[in-house]
């Protein structure tokens, strides 16, 4: 992947970032409309903005609680001696396992774990218990959602 200093970002690479990051499906004209150059000027940009590696995908924003999922569960896990491998292998195969970490400090990862309930926690975590050792927290909310890094 290219290297991209984000000081190269002049405003309209900034506009469009903020643009598609409050609607990803926002048709080409429409983010012309908004960042003010004519849609072919706005392909060229985003082509040049995910060649440079700026730009790595477009995703979709789900509703846990309308899937289900009423809890969401903060995990830092701990692997025994011998076990990092296979407990990173372990939590990348969980389905559940939505965002993980591997951070420097006591903990290797911190992972977090989407729920339907407070009994499947028990459940994942006893797939970990051989391999690791495990502190989690519930969520109560998310006060900062996921949000864009400083552009400018």
């Amino acid at each position: 992947m290219p290297s991209f200093i984000v000081s190269a970002l002049d405003a309209v690479d900034r506009a469009l970032v903020e643009a598609l990051a409050a609607d990803a499906r926002q048709p080409l004209n429409a983010l012309a409309k908004q960042v003010g150059l004519s849609a072919p000027s706005v392909s060229d940009r985003l082509k040049r903005l995910e060649g440079a590696g700026v730009i790595r995908g477009y995703t979709v924003d789900l509703d846990q609680k309308a899937l289900g999922y009423r809890l969401q569960a903060i995990v830092r896990v701990k692997p025994l001696p011998g076990q990092l491998h296979m407990v990173q292998r372990a939590l990348e195969e969980q389905p559940y396992v939505i965002e993980c970490d591997k951070v420097t400090g006591d903990d290797c990862f911190i992972v977090r774990i989407v729920l339907r309930d407070i009994e499947q926690l028990d459940e994942i975590l006893e797939g970990l218990s051989e391999r690791a050792e495990t502190s989690s927290a519930i969520v109560k909310a998310s006060p900062v959602p996921r949000r864009l890094p400083p552009l400018g």
